[in-house]
């Protein structure tokens, strides 16, 4: 039988545990309060996916390395949305609270997606992906192949 984690949580190190939460009620997402302190906090992404903010001397506690400037790109976290203008949405409410483009919009007709880095520099995406629009440009695709 294969690995299938059931829940994932991305841990972030973060510098101020008050404008972080704040920025990212900003975005309208919900917090696990029974998983938040002054060290930590549990952003809700689904029912199986959370970000965990962790203030550096927390974040420190679970590595043993040191901490990456988030100013240098080690990952961008992808996060999906239910429409084009949610998106743009999101990101017009990222920007309102602090945060900074950090890459122009991509539109490949099937998906469409737009980057932040928030207020420790991590890279955001929002992406809208319509699996049906790419299944139509794959086959077209394939079409003038033929």
């Amino acid at each position: 039988m294969a690995y299938a984690p059931k829940m994932t949580f991305i841990n972030l190190p973060v510098q101020d545990m008050e404008r972080s939460t704040a920025f990212y009620r900003s975005l309208g997402l919900e917090f696990n309060e029974q998983m938040t302190n002054d060290e930590g906090a549990c952003v809700i992404l689904n029912e199986n996916t959370f970000l965990m903010l962790l203030i550096h001397p927390f974040y420190k506690k679970f590595i043993r390395k040191d901490i990456a400037d988030a100013r240098t790109s080690e990952l961008i976290l992808a996060l999906s949305a239910d429409s084009r203008e949610q998106v743009d949405e999101l990101i017009g409410k990222a920007l309102s609270a602090g945060a900074a483009e950090a890459a122009d919009p991509q539109d490949m007709g099937f998906m469409y997606s737009r980057s932040i880095e928030d207020l420790d520099g991590h890279l955001i995406e929002i992406m809208f992906y319509d699996p049906a629009a790419a299944a139509a440009a794959y086959a077209e695709g394939q079409e003038q192949q033929a």
